[in-house]
């Protein structure tokens, strides 16, 4: 079952299995990206494991690092315009502040 957190506008956090009920307009694209990634890294895990050439390798675990932070670019600007939007409002800094750890972690 996928649990999740996520915020409202009253700014009370909820868990719950699915994708109802909390706004991530770009939850779709996202997890379309993720799936391409997924199977772009298996590609490559195939090419390491036929000793294929390492530049041809290097380069292709390029691509699935970039389409991975792409993804993540995304997620944070989808959770920076809804829930740390409503966290400001609501004068939630908690919420702010773990958004900022997320960054720092994302950016490392």
């Amino acid at each position: 079952m996928d649990l999740h957190t996520h915020c409202h506008s009253d700014g009370i956090q909820h868990k719950h299995s699915g994708g109802h009920g909390h706004i991530h307009p770009n939850a779709k694209a996202v997890s379309n990206r993720l799936a391409k990634a997924i199977g772009h890294l298996e590609k490559v895990k195939q090419m390491v494991d036929q000793e294929e050439d390492c530049a041809q390798i290097l380069i292709q675990l390029t691509a699935v690092r970039s389409a991975i932070n792409n993804a993540g670019k995304i997620i944070l600007l989808d959770h920076l315009n809804h829930c740390v939007v409503e966290a400001a409002e609501k004068g939630d800094y908690q919420k702010i502040e773990e958004f900022n750890e997320a960054v720092k972690q994302f950016v490392k």
